[in-house]
């Protein structure tokens, strides 16, 4: 029990800390305020809309399919694909310039979502 606290002391002091603020197209995400903006702006979105948000940006570049999604964001295990894709659709209207043809928010049939920003 003492190694692993002193191993999880050692990896948090080594880790590089995650930026405060990430920009992509005109967004702007505050990790330290939770809060997401379109230029000036102060876009509202829900603490499980932040949640996925963050894990995309963390993620950015690679694929994530909905059980992964399912396991960082949600804790309870009982929720559904659909669930996932009901959200991702909701984010991709508060931060897509053009929801219907998303640039940031990717589909990939049968594998999930990429996040490019």
């Amino acid at each position: 029990l003492e190694l692993r606290a002193r191993i999880q002391a050692v990896l948090r002091r080594s880790a590089t800390p995650a930026p405060e603020t990430y920009r992509f197209g005109e967004m702007e995400v505050n990790f330290a305020r939770c809060e997401v903006r379109r230029g000036d702006a102060l876009v509202e979105v829900t603490p499980v809309e932040f949640k996925l948000l963050a894990t995309f940006i963390r993620s950015r570049g690679r694929v994530l399919s909905r059980e992964q999604l399912l396991d960082q964001v949600w804790a309870d295990a009982t929720c559904g694909d659909r669930v996932v894709d009901t959200h991702v659709s909701n984010l991709r209207k508060k931060i897509e310039p053009d929801p219907s043809e998303p640039r940031y928010l990717i589909s990939l049939r049968g594998m999930g979502y990429r996040f490019d920003g």
